[in-house]
């Protein structure tokens, strides 16, 4: 058992501040007592077997991290494929749209256009009308 003394530093109204001290009971620190340790010898055979476990390891694992690149790229391929095709789909769609649009204005400038003439014609033979209706009445004057 170790004793405690506890020795008051600071007091605040915000706090208290104090410090403490633990002293241990017997002046000598215990020792625990350590296995010995046995040291295995190593054979050649042994360390030659060791290695060649680590150079397997090795080679799994740099086999695995190229497997996985490989995947990573392959999957970025169909990331960059399907990428195009649907800039290509879109691409198409919108043109399709435009030709449709460029169609529509077209045919509606036709119809205005001839709305127009056939109002100019029909003015013409207003204008024909009264010219004769005009002529009439002078040759009837005269």
């Amino acid at each position: 058992m170790t004793d405690i003394q506890v020795k008051v530093l600071d007091k605040r109204a915000s706090g208290q501040a104090f410090e403490v001290i633990l002293t241990p009971t017997s002046p000598e620190p215990k020792d625990f007592p350590l296995s010995p340790l046995t040291k295995k010898e190593t054979s050649l055979h042994e360390i030659q077997r060791k290695l060649e476990a680590a150079e397997e390891r090795r080679k799994s694992q740099q086999a695995e991290v190229l497997k996985h690149l490989a995947e990573k790229r392959e999957h970025e391929k169909e990331v960059i494929q399907k990428a195009m095709e649907e800039s290509c789909n879109f691409s198409k769609a919108t043109q399709e749209k435009l030709m449709q649009k460029m169609e529509a204005n077209k045919e509606n400038r036709d119809a205005q256009m001839a709305a127009l003439s056939e109002k100019f014609k029909e003015m013409d033979k207003k204008l024909e009308e009264v010219r004769k209706n005009k002529e009439a009445i002078k040759d009837k004057d005269n």
